[in-house]
C-alpha cells in the first residue's frame, strides 16, 4: 500500500475511532496550564499514543512541534491507530497551510526538487531562543477529557488525529527542562483549539494562566460552561466583557486588539497615536512591552500618581520601583493606583496591583512594564504577567476577546478550576 492509501486509510479509521467516543453532551475540553517558575513561561500536555512531553503555549506559532523523528512504515501493519508517525506529503491539505506562513527567521521552503512530494517540510520555530530548523509534518494520535465545566470527566474522553511536525533535539536550547516542543493557539488551522475544534466543539477557547507554580491554570477548548472555585455555579462567562479581535495582516497569526485609551488613577495618558497601533497579545512575553514614548507616558504618570509611595532605585528591567513594605501584598490588595485599558468596544480592562507590580526581593517591588525602544513591531505586546489570572476568552468565530481583570477581585483565581475527574 502506498503512502497516500495508508494515510486515507488511518485518517479514515480515525475518524471512525472519534465519533464513536463522542457523547451528546460534550462541548467543551479541559487541559491544565503549568507555570514554569524559572522561566515564567506557561505549559500544557495531553494524553496519546506515547509517553508526551510538555509543549509550551505559544499565541503565534503556526503548527504545534515537538522533539521526535518521523519514520516511514515498512508496511501497513507497522503503523497502528495508537503508534503512528508518517512522513505527510506536500499537496496535503494541512501542509500548504504549515507551509502558508513564512517566518523571516527561517530558511527557505523550496524543496520539492531535492525532496519531492512525498515529505511535507516545514520550518518549526523556537519563539524564546528566535531559532528555526528545517523538518517535516506528520501525524500522531493525541487524546483529551471533555469537562461539564466544573470537572473533567471520564465519560468525555476521546481521541483524535492531531497534525504536528518534528523537530530535532537542539531546538529546544532555552526551553525549560521538562519542555520538549510548543503548542499552537494561533488564528492557524493547525493550532490545537482548530484541530480540537470538531464535531461538538466550537472554535473558542479560553486561557487563565497561574500565577504560581503551586497550583495549575486551566485552557478551556470549546462553548462553556466554565466555573471557578468557590462559585460553583457562577459561570464566568458571565461576568466578562468584549472588545474585537484584529489581524494585523491578513497572513499574520497572533491575536491583537484596540486600546483607545489609558487611564492611571482617572487621569488620561496623553497618547494621541494609541487607536492606530494595534496591540498584541503574547505568552511567551513575561511582561508587558511598549513603545519608548509609550512607556515614558505610562512610567511619568504613574510616578506622580505614588509620589507618596517610598522609591527604591530600579531594578532592570524596570524602570520604577517602590519600597514594597509600603504597598502592601496581593493578598491585602496592593495599595497603588489601577491602570485602566479602554479597549476597542469601550469596555476597561482593569489592570489593578496583583497584575502591575512585581516584587523582585531585597524589599522591592516594581511596576512589571517594559521598555521596548522606538524601533520596535508593536507599539504594546501585553505580557504574560498581566494576564496572570485574567481569564481570557477567544471566539474566533465571532473574532471577539472576553475579558474578565483580575479575578484575585472576584475571591476566586486561575487555579480554581477542579481537576477532580468525575464520571458522566
Amino acid at each position: 500500500m502506498d503512502l497516500a492509501k495508508l494515510l486515507f486509510f488511518l485518517l479514515s479509521f480515525f475518524s471512525t475511532y472519534v465519533s464513536s467516543q463522542l457523547s451528546t453532551s460534550f462541548n467543551t475540553s479541559v487541559i491544565p496550564i503549568t507555570k514554569d517558575p524559572k522561566a515564567s513561561l506557561y505549559k500544557i500536555t495531553w494524553s496519546g499514543s506515547r509517553r508526551q512531553p510538555y509543549y509550551l503555549i505559544d499565541l503565534d506559532a503556526p503548527f504545534t512541534w515537538k522533539d521526535c523523528t518521523v519514520h516511514r512504515p515498512k508496511k501497513e501493519v507497522d503503523c497502528g491507530v495508537k503508534d503512528c508517525q508518517l512522513p505527510l506529503p506536500c499537496y496535503f491539505s494541512f501542509c500548504k497551510e504549515a507551509r502558508s506562513y513564512v517566518n523571516p527567521i527561517c530558511p527557505s521552503l523550496n524543496t520539492t526538487a531535492k525532496y519531492g512530494c512525498d515529505f511535507c517540510v516545514v520550518t518549526p520555530a523556537n519563539p524564546i531562543s528566535k531559532s528555526c530548523k528545517m523538518s517535516q509534518l506528520t501525524t500522531d494520535f493525541a487524546s483529551f477529557s471533555g469537562t461539564n465545566g466544573r470537572n473533567p470527566s471520564t465519560g468525555l474522553f476521546y481521541s483524535l488525529p492531531f497534525y504536528f511536525s518534528c523537530a530535532p533535539s537542539s531546538l529546544r536550547r532555552s526551553l525549560p527542562k521538562d519542555v520538549g516542543g510548543v503548542v499552537s493557539f494561533s488564528w492557524s488551522n493547525l493550532a490545537l483549539p482548530r484541530q480540537v475544534a470538531f464535531g461538538y466543539v466550537r472554535e473558542k477557547f479560553a486561557l487563565c494562566l497561574p500565577s504560581s507554580s503551586m497550583g495549575p491554570g486551566v485552557t478551556f477548548i470549546g462553548d462553556g460552561p466554565f466555573y471557578l472555585l468557590p462559585f460553583s455555579n457562577l459561570d464566568v462567562r458571565s461576568f466578562l466583557s468584549y472588545t474585537p479581535m484584529l489581524r494585523r495582516t491578513p497572513k499574520s497569526l497572533g491575536y491583537y486588539v484596540k486600546i483607545n485609551r489609558i487611564f492611571i488613577q482617572g487621569k488620561q495618558l496623553s497618547l494621541p497615536l494609541l487607536k492606530s497601533s494595534p496591540v498584541k497579545l503574547s505568552t511567551v512575553v513575561t511582561y508587558t512591552t511598549l513603545r519608548s514614548d509609550i512607556y515614558k507616558a505610562l512610567v511619568t504618570s504613574f510616578a506622580e500618581a505614588t509620589k507618596k509611595i517610598p522609591r527604591v532605585s530600579p531594578v532592570q528591567p524596570f524602570g520604577l520601583c517602590f519600597k514594597a513594605s509600603a504597598i502592601g501584598s496581593v493578598q491585602a490588595g496592593f495599595r497603588v493606583p489601577k491602570i485602566d485599558l479602554e479597549m476597542g468596544s469601550g469596555k476597561n480592562w482593569t489592570i489593578s496591583g496583583d497584575n502591575s507590580m512585581k516584587r523582585i526581593g531585597n524589599g522591592a517591588a516594581c511596576l512589571a512594564f517594559v521598555d521596548g525602544g522606538l524601533g520596535v513591531e508593536d507599539a504594546i505586546v501585553i505580557g504574560s504577567f498581566q494576564m496572570e489570572n485574567n481569564f481570557l476568552f477567544m471566539d474566533l468565530l465571532k473574532q471577539r476577546l472576553g475579558f474578565s481583570s483580575s479575578l484575585l477581585a472576584r475571591g476566586t483565581s486561575c487555579s480554581n478550576f477542579n481537576f477532580t475527574e468525575i464520571s458522566e
